[in-house]
């Protein structure tokens, strides 16, 4: 043994390779501060030898390193400049005394070498993987870049195109793309690895192991017209996909460009410096918040799983596009679902829209056809009750009314056993008012998917005034199998993200009565805030008529803050039919392209009526749109908060980005609020107060400002 360390040690074989293991405690191994420790120390001991020939790098575990600690990340963004760069210069040293060894170096990957795990493999000469090897530098979707000379070697690995396409996109690539771009020196199977390491590390010298290493020291080989055009595609590639919302794809870009004529060591020092530019942006704390936050609520579902029995069997009560949809994502992840109505048509409905689904999928090469009937034959399509019997857990998925809904509840509650878990997958009406005709409320509570089920992350799990712990893990336990992310909030008219919803139409109700453009508030908030979609867009997609059912519902929950004076846009629209992409015509024109996707046109007929009711149009400054758009939904979310109807910050701010698109680079509300500050956010909202009840500010919350508390 030449070194034994918490995470890893180091080992002398008898043909005079020593052996770096990495076997951290828990289930895989991290770059973490702890590791880089105990790799300064084991390149200490290895210093000291003299009859070590070759280092070969392999895991312990069936991954390498699945990347960095990122529960250390916004810790170490809070240290002072100088700090963050001499830990930086720290680990880059460790990289580079890796790098310089005198003898050759090799890396052994199984599963994931991502971030810092791949930044260690591209430091050793030679790269051999298995079938299951994935590689990659997924540090943009953090807000940052590599820091531990991805930036570097990758671009005089790969090339500068082929460097920057992975850099900037964050994804990673399984073993055969990395074997043909050269990452991978070959691809072994499993059992054949090890040996595979030895015989080329012992015949190094065929391979050329120093030009090698000199290959990734030295300046990246472009001739000025090359570089030219290599950078310059890529800058507009970037800004066409990223926007100047998310910066660490283009600081990337401009780091290799800036450093592609040094050597390694100056530009290491060019790519140092602008990683910790890029750690004092919001963004990075916004992505990097929002991983943590993911990480909680992960934690929150698996907790329940493991309280929980499995749903082995579901039922979906409703075989419309919704029910259908949820029947799939089910059969999808392996759980057989029954989907049961009252007419053969609308079960001929679902059954569709899932083979729609699933067709796309094999178009794309995602399924083969053995797999797509093979999800479709987990969907019983059924008329009668008796197919329930058995299931853990039945969705109901029927129309948004809770006459109709309350009798279909009750009726099944009478058909399923005792322990079965029901399930109401509605958007607005509380959960407590659904259970009243129960016999058994305990076994009762809501499943709240969000439209189109299968991309759209977030399920809130509603818990009633009587739905047992039992209850809501199950429901957890299951949402968390169909791939879903889960978040328990407690019951109220809209729950919580459609009653924090409301406030923010409201506010565009108000802007579009003074006088304001939809087309106008669209492109604010889209471009200046982020949002995928302006309200105007987003109730085309929703539905005028969706809408108006749901704001008389919000407005009857809430009336002293969501009864609307008078009639509304969303009124208006609703009652000349302007229903959006349900019928072609709402705030914009629908229509569908060559590809069958529906596109956006003006509408004359929705600025028309809006004229008609609301007067001339004016003009108004941005910051002013983006304040009365989103002081509502703000303040109500803050209500949710102090009245326990979310239970933290972290799942509020995940329901947000996961089940409205809240823009990511900002966080979510409490996130943005804490990188706001809190008495900005209250200037800004007591300039409009004026405009109503939805823009006064908590108490709480200006306790908060005066005591300089934050969410996070």
């Amino acid at each position: 043994m030449i070194y034994q360390g918490e995470t890893l040690s180091i080992t002398r074989q008898s043909n005079g390779i020593a052996e770096l293991s990495l076997n951290a405690p828990g289930s895989v191994n991290k770059l973490d501060s702890r590791t880089l420790l105990s790799l300064e120390a084991a390149l200490d001991a290895l210093a000291q030898r003299q009859d070590i020939c070759g280092l070969m790098i392999t895991s312990a575990k069936d991954t390498f390193i699945v990347g960095a600690d990122i529960t250390e990340f916004l810790d170490k963004f809070a240290l002072p400049e100088a700090e963050l760069a001499g830990w930086l210069s720290r680990a880059n040293a460790l990289f580079n005394r890796l790098e310089d060894l005198p003898f050759p170096t090799l890396s052994l990957v199984r599963g994931y070498a991502l971030g810092g795990g791949c930044e260690c493999i591209l430091a050793t000469d030679f790269r051999l993987g298995d079938a299951s090897a994935r590689i990659g530098l997924p540090e943009t979707k953090l807000g940052i870049m590599p820091g531990f000379g991805g930036t570097v070697r990758l671009p005089r690995l790969l090339g500068a195109d082929n460097a920057m396409e992975w850099i900037t996109t964050g994804r990673d690539q399984d073993a055969n793309a990395c074997l043909k771009l050269g990452l991978l020196d070959a691809v072994v199977s499993t059992d054949k690895l090890r040996e595979a390491g030895i015989r080329l590390l012992q015949q190094a010298n065929e391979h050329n192991w120093q030009d090698r290493r000199r290959q990734k020291t030295g300046p990246l080989t472009l001739s000025p017209v090359e570089a030219a055009m290599s950078f310059t595609t890529a800058k507009g590639m970037v800004a066409a996909r990223a926007g100047h919302h998310y910066p660490a794809p283009m600081m990337a870009v401009n780091t290799i460009e800036a450093a592609a004529g040094m050597g390694r060591d100056d530009a290491l020092q060019v790519e140092q410096d602008n990683f910790i530019k890029l750690t004092r942006t919001p963004a990075a704390h916004a992505l990097v918040g929002i991983f943590l936050n993911d990480q909680v609520v992960k934690g929150k579902a698996k907790q329940a799983a493991r309280n929980a029995a499995p749903v082995t069997r579901l039922a979906v009560l409703g075989a419309g596009i919704m029910g259908g949809g949820i029947a799939c994502q089910a059969a999808v992840r392996g759980i057989p679902a029954v989907m049961k109505d009252i007419n053969n048509d609308a079960l001929a409905l679902g059954m569709s829209e899932a083979g729609k689904r699933l067709t796309r999928q094999l178009e794309r090469g995602k399924i083969d056809g053995a797999r797509l009937a093979g999800v479709l034959s987990h969907i019983r399509p059924t008329l009668s009750n008796d197919e329930l019997d058995g299931v853990g857990l039945v969705v109901e998925a029927v129309v948004e009314n809770p006459d109709v809904k309350a009798k279909v509840l009750a009726e099944v509650e009478q058909k399923v056993g005792a322990d079965t878990v029901i399930a109401s997958n509605t958007s607005t009406i509380p959960i407590s008012i659904l259970a009243n005709n129960l016999r058994r409320p305990d076994k009762f509570c809501g499943m709240h998917f969000f439209n189109p089920v299968h991309r759209m992350p977030l399920v809130e799990i509603i818990r009633g005034e009587h739905s047992s712990d039992d209850t809501i893990n199950r429901v957890v336990a299951c949402a968390a199998a169909m791939g879903k992310t889960p978040i328990v909030v407690n019951d109220c008219p809209g729950f919580f993200v459609n009653r924090v919803l409301f406030p923010y139409f409201f506010g565009f109700n108000r802007l579009l009565a003074d006088g304001a453009d939809f087309a106008d508030i669209d492109r604010v908030m889209e471009r200046q805030f982020g949002w995928p979609m302006g309200p105007a867009r987003l109730l085309d997609v929703v539905g005028m008529d969706t809408a108006h059912h749901a704001a008389a519902v919000m407005a009857q929950g809430f009336p002293d803050r969501m009864q609307q004076n008078g009639s509304t846009a969303i009124d208006l629209m609703f009652e000349q039919q302007l229903l959006g992409q349900k019928n072609g015509h709402g705030f914009y024109h629908w229509q569908q392209d060559q590809k069958g996707r529906l596109q956006k046109t003006g509408d004359d007929a929705a600025r028309t009526l809006l004229a008609r009711h609301h007067g001339e149009p004016r003009t108004f400054e941005q910051d002013d749109i983006v304040a009365r758009m989103m002081v509502p939904m703000v303040n109500e979310v803050v209500r949710c908060l102090e009245e326990n109807i979310i239970a933290s910050p972290a799942e509020a701010d995940m329901a947000l980005v996961y089940g409205l698109g809240f823009p990511p680079f900002r966080g979510g509300v409490f996130r943005w609020l804490d990188t706001l500050g809190l008495n900005a956010y209250l200037t800004m909202a007591d300039r409009h107060t004026g405009l109503g009840p939805l823009y006064q500010v908590s108490d709480r919350l200006r306790h908060m400002a005066q005591n300089g508390e934050t969410f996070y």
